[in-house]
């Protein structure tokens, strides 16, 4: 039994750090911020190529485009305004960046998914705007 539980905390232990301690070994607090603000540029990078490859899509139905595009525009405000709040807490403080940072990165990290989902759409699948291709 001690065995299990030694080997138990061993990989607890060596687990990978989860996500806010990423940019933790940064010397300080700004480069922590720079860190978590580069983090969620790569996931906003990759949101807008899926965006593009979606639009491309559904280029030939406008319809579909404009409901899609509509969608996006009323999406990046919510974003921002839920990690105004989510980050709140901090407000003023020097990790208001990061956390706001972090908030950002998690929720495009989900719209990513989203949009990964509408791309890989099984054909019949009725609650997809677009078969996969």
């Amino acid at each position: 039994m001690r065995v299990l539980l030694f080997f138990v905390f061993a990989v607890l232990v060596s687990a990978p750090p989860a996500r806010a301690s990423e940019c933790s070994d940064q010397p300080n607090q700004a480069a922590i911020n720079d860190c978590a603000g580069k983090a969620f540029d790569k996931a906003d990078d990759a949101l807008n190529a899926l965006y593009k490859e979606i639009r491309t899509r559904l280029a030939a139905d406008a319809e579909k485009t404009k409901l899609f595009v509509a969608a996006e525009r009323a999406w990046v405000p919510f974003r921002d305004a839920a990690c105004n709040f989510a980050a709140s807490g901090v407000s003023g403080g020097t990790i208001y960046p990061t956390i706001y940072a972090e908030c950002l990165e998690r929720l495009t990290k989900a719209r990513i998914a989203d949009f990964k989902a509408y791309l890989t759409c099984e054909e019949g699948d009725l609650s997809c705007p677009e078969p996969a291709q």
